[in-house]
């Protein structure tokens, strides 16, 4: 078990991410991102995260020493991105993060060849449903009646994997998780932080759906290296 909540997450971000960074409707908490960086990997490695959102796996990376590459689909988020990567280095003034613009499903032709096969961590999380998303304002809050819902979108382009149903999103990530396979180094490790959710009542188990497309068996190109790692799901 990771203690990954001591302290709010607008407390863990205050200070090391630029305005912006909270209105993106899925943040990975820094705590988990630095747990398993630290866990997983050792000074000067190199982690990646193929949907980086604003980049929290980079900039806990650069805080830690480590190398970082981020992907996002999304310009809004990709500018902002390296926006955070570059106050982290700033900040920390030894490490660099990378951020590309991009569908993560083309991860191998977004990032350099001279980096196939050389990292050794990945953390990422796959989107959700809408509904999981976002932040809420109670009439507590507001003074007005009823919930006020916002911030819970992307983006509006409908090829973003985050606005399609859980079974093609499934599809779309485990086509991730095989370019994530071609870049990691023998012995490479995949850290995937994810979360169920219930929909007009029934369970979505997405941690166990996500357990399952890592262990599908991939194809890889002719020539390809072929790296033994493992998938980690955690539940937060």
């Amino acid at each position: 078990m990771w203690n990954a909540a001591p302290t709010s997450a607008p407390a863990q971000r205050k200070g090391r991410y630029a305005p912006g960074s909270a209105a993106h409707p899925a943040k990975m908490l820094p705590r988990i991102a630095a747990q398993a960086i630290s866990t997983y990997t050792r000074p000067g490695d190199l982690v990646l995260d193929p949907m980086c959102g604003i980049e929290t796996t980079l900039v806990e990376a650069i805080h830690l020493v480590r190398s970082a590459l981020g992907v996002e689909y999304e310009p809004k988020w990709a500018d902002l991105a390296r926006l955070n990567a570059t106050s982290a280095t700033r900040q920390d003034g030894t490490s660099t993060g990378a951020v590309h613009c991009g569908d993560a499903r083309k991860l191998t032709q977004l990032i350099p060849a001279a980096l196939h096969g050389e990292v050794d961590l990945v953390v990422t999380s796959p989107p959700y449903e809408n509904s999981v998303h976002g932040q809420v304002r109670s009439t507590r809050e507001t003074g007005e009646r009823g919930v006020v819902k916002k911030d819970y979108r992307y983006s509006h382009d409908p090829s973003n994997p985050a606005h399609v149903s859980t079974d093609p999103l499934l599809d779309a990530f485990t086509e991730i998780l095989v370019q994530c396979r071609l870049m990691l180094r023998p012995g490479g490790m995949v850290v995937v932080t994810t979360r169920p959710w219930r929909e007009r009542g029934e369970l979505i188990d997405l941690p166990s759906a996500v357990l399952a497309a890592g262990k599908q068996p991939a194809s890889l190109p002719p020539n390809a290296a072929s790296p033994s790692w493992r998938a980690s799901a955690t539940a937060v």
